[in-house]
């Protein structure tokens, strides 16, 4: 199914200033159908089910630094696609229980970090952010992963 995740502000990324106003990303399966208006891809992908977001959205996140404090592995990785991430770099992946648990979520492993940006055909990797910074959606590989109620 395809979907589309607009929000009133669409960043490709985060260290770029370009911004779109009402901006939306086509998703089908795990990869980046289009990006651009949200009138513009709800013409061009009649039927598409729609999610909007308030806030900023944007590229999904690489988490830097030791994952979150868990219980279990699956929470660890949980608790970084709570923040909007959807990588990790693989010295603090660094169980195979841990290694296990991110690609069990698709959440990539990464030898360093890297730039991010929302591409036509890239993997769709997002993240929505609301003014105060707080993660309010994560999409990994396509999958909706984390929603803020």
């Amino acid at each position: 199914m395809l979907t589309i995740h607009a929000a009133g502000e669409l960043r490709y990324a985060w260290d770029d200033p370009e911004r779109l106003k009402d901006g939306a990303v086509a998703v089908q399966g795990i990869r980046v159908a289009a990006v651009g208006p949200l009138t513009e891809l709800q013409e061009r992908f009649p039927g598409a089910r729609v999610r909007r977001w308030p806030g900023v959205l944007g590229p999904g996140r690489i988490h830097e630094g030791p994952l979150p404090d868990a219980p279990t592995p699956r929470e660890r990785i949980h608790a970084v696609l709570k923040s909007g991430a959807v990588a990790v770099l693989e010295q603090y992946a660094d169980s195979p229980e841990l290694r296990a648990a991110a690609e069990r979520n698709d959440v990539a492993v990464l030898p360093r970090t890297r730039l991010t940006a929302i591409i036509d055909t890239g993997r769709a990797d997002l993240a929505v952010f609301d003014e105060t910074g707080a993660c309010m959606a994560t999409v990994c590989a396509g999958r909706l992963v984390h929603r803020r109620r």
